[in-house]
């Protein structure tokens, strides 16, 4: 495939808008969040030519890019027949491409929280003068965290169609419980 033949069709070039914007809002690099959806949209894998191409940002980006996404674990590196370039391409399964990137955000930024809060909890009790506010809020904070990092844990253990089952089941899951 030449890279002068790649060309996005209005929707796919507002789905790619859009997905590099979210991505700003969710904490991720406009450019990064852009690959993925080019990737994510187009239906062959790409080589990083034609993403810079494609995408009019600059090649080193593109390269730092899709470091950053294959780290992630939601791009991968195949190779093409005749072809010596590296080409990419995402996960077909948007199930499976979130369950990687929470699994990811739950290492990255909740375990070192919630580390954080326990060593905080642990240093505010063994203080000298005591603070019961700060004890306290660190004290609900630790449970939440705890809470959620352990209901996460059990949810993540369900099979990808457990989940989409039980998405479906909706409001029917949640009459069930006493409110």
């Amino acid at each position: 495939m030449s890279e002068k033949t790649i060309q996005l069709s209005p929707v796919q070039q507002k789905f790619i808008l859009h997905w590099g914007e979210m991505g700003t809002r969710w904490g991720i690099n406009r450019t990064v969040a852009q690959i993925h959806a080019l990737l994510y949209i187009w239906p062959n894998p790409l080589n990083a030519e034609q993403i810079t191409l494609v995408l009019e940002v600059a090649r080193s980006n593109v390269s730092t890019s899709l470091r950053e996404l294959t780290g992630w674990g939601i791009v991968k590196n195949v190779q093409l027949m005749g072809d010596r370039r590296d080409h990419f391409e995402t996960l077909d399964d948007p199930w499976e491409m979130f369950r990687i990137i929470i699994d990811e955000r739950k290492r990255r930024e909740m375990d070192p929280t919630l580390e954080l809060l326990r060593d905080c909890l642990e240093e505010q009790k063994k203080a000298r003068k005591k603070d019961p506010h700060t004890e306290e809020r660190l004290e609900g904070l630790t449970e939440f965290f705890e809470s959620a990092s352990s209901c996460y844990t059990r949810v993540a253990k369900l099979p990808t169609r457990t989940l989409r089952k039980l998405s479906r089941m909706g409001d029917k899951l949640l009459q069930l419980l006493p409110i």
